[in-house]
């Protein structure tokens, strides 16, 4: 059942990012969904999904592996997308 409080909080997260980025720039785009994948998404669906895989499988130990291997690779995916919104440039039209 704690997989589920992993699911919906990632899923909730996710909301909350949508709707801070609705009708934003680009680059808060970027900056807004980078937080909330390193800070809500990620460690949330990374529990969630190493708990559903160990009830799968029926081995305790691959929970910590599989949350071990997910987490980083989500947490260093919106540590770049907040790096790309903070210093991506703003696009000027100069083609006159």
């Amino acid at each position: 059942m704690a997989f589920v409080v992993g699911y919906g909080v990632a899923f909730i997260g996710a909301l909350v990012a949508y709707y801070l980025s609705k009708d934003k720039s680009q680059n808060r785009k970027y900056i807004v969904w980078g937080i909330a994948l390193m800070v809500a998404i990620s460690p949330f669906l990374s529990f969630a999904i190493g708990l559903t895989y160990g009830f799968i499988i029926e081995n305790g130990w691959a929970i910590p592996g599989t949350i071990i291997i997910l987490f980083p690779i989500g947490f260093i995916i919106g540590l770049i997308m907040l790096l790309v919104g903070i210093f991506k440039k703003k696009e000027t039209d100069d083609s006159v």
